[in-house]
């Protein structure tokens, strides 16, 4: 039996209205923020999708997304559910079968190899999974195939899989030391928050 073939979906569209400029611009020990959780998920996973929105273009221009497919989300603005949508159907329109989705978030640095690893354990098409850190549920979130049009038919606003996900059976894939689950919701103290 072979290997069920996991993606990854890097959502990086929003505008980042609280940190004051799109998180996927964001400089962050020596890269840019999009382009860290782009490398960390091609470690693990392939392909790698990375949803853009808010100033693609300058995103598209300014970051090195090798070896990722990258998908425009012109309904950036409604929130983190339409970006979602964007590379769930991204994958189902892809010339490979993907068995499952890990869902990433651009804005979480301390994101590792490790726990993506850990969460890729489990990926099949019936997969439905959180990483956890201490027993809170958190990113990335893996998503069986056979699950995403139940995702996109119910994700909105910036909820993304929530309702889905509170309404199913969610395996809790325990993560904790594997990586920082903070997100950047404002620029660290003394880091200006505009380029």
């Amino acid at each position: 039996m072979s290997s069920p073939i996991l993606a990854a979906v890097v959502l990086a569209a929003g505008g980042g209205r609280r940190y004051g400029m799109p998180k996927a611009l964001v400089e962050y020990g020596g890269s840019l923020l999009v382009e860290r959780a782009v490398a960390t998920a091609r470690e693990v996973c392939d392909p790698v999708l990375v949803v853009l929105g808010a100033q693609a273009v300058d995103v598209w221009r300014a970051a090195d997304l090798s070896g990722a497919t990258v998908l425009a989300n012109e309904d950036w603005e409604t929130g983190m559910a339409s970006s979602l949508r964007t590379g769930l159907d991204g994958l189902r329109g892809y010339p490979a079968r993907v068995d499952a989705a890990l869902v990433t978030l651009v804005d979480m640095p301390g994101m590792t190899v490790d726990a993506l690893r850990r969460m890729a354990e489990h990926a099949s098409p019936d997969a439905l999974a959180v990483a956890t850190y201490d027993g809170v549920r958190g990113h990335p979130v893996l998503l069986g195939r056979e699950h995403w049009a139940g995702v996109i038919e119910t994700a909105t606003g910036d909820e993304g899989a929530r309702r889905y996900l509170a309404a199913h059976d969610v395996s809790e894939v325990d993560c904790t030391g594997l990586a920082d689950p903070a997100d950047l919701d404002v620029p660290p103290p003394g880091v200006p928050s505009a380029p």
